[in-house]
């Protein structure tokens, strides 16, 4: 599977399933809508209140699933390291996300607006349609791409 095919797929869907860990070890999981970087990160805002936003302060591995509800018998999951950015690489990732959320803007006048990034280590996109295929990509293949 190719980067852009990659890129095309996550935002076709524009959103997925979050699954983070809480401080106790308990499994959790959410929708989120996000947007995606040409480097395949997925962006997304969350207030500080959430679960998530906690979870992520302990534990900042992520897992996400996108795809499977539309009944293309598709899916893409993606491990990776989630961050809240600063600087000029908060402004890089916001105005990615404002270009696929321009509403997003308007939540900037939360009080507890934040931004996620999440870096992708591994992914698997699987196709189970005829003839079924999947492709694995591990960091460095990630990273080649």
């Amino acid at each position: 599977m190719t980067k852009s095919e990659l890129l095309q797929y996550i935002k076709k869907h524009g959103g997925g399933i979050i699954a983070t860990q809480s401080s106790s070890g308990n499994p959790r999981a959410a929708f989120v809508a996000f947007a995606v970087s040409d480097q395949l990160e997925l962006i997304f805002d969350t207030v500080k209140s959430s679960r998530k936003w906690e979870n992520l302060q302990h534990f900042n591995k992520v897992a996400v699933v996108i795809g499977g509800w539309d009944n293309s018998e598709t899916t893409l999951q993606v491990e990776g390291i989630a961050d809240e950015p600063t600087g000029q690489e908060l402004e890089r990732i916001q105005s990615v996300y404002f270009a696929a959320f321009p509403e997003g803007r308007d939540r900037l006048e939360w009080e507890d607006i934040t931004h996620i990034r999440i870096k992708p280590t591994w992914l698997r996109y699987s196709d189970f349609n005829n003839p079924p295929s999947i492709a694995e990509l591990d960091t460095n293949q990630l990273r080649a791409l």
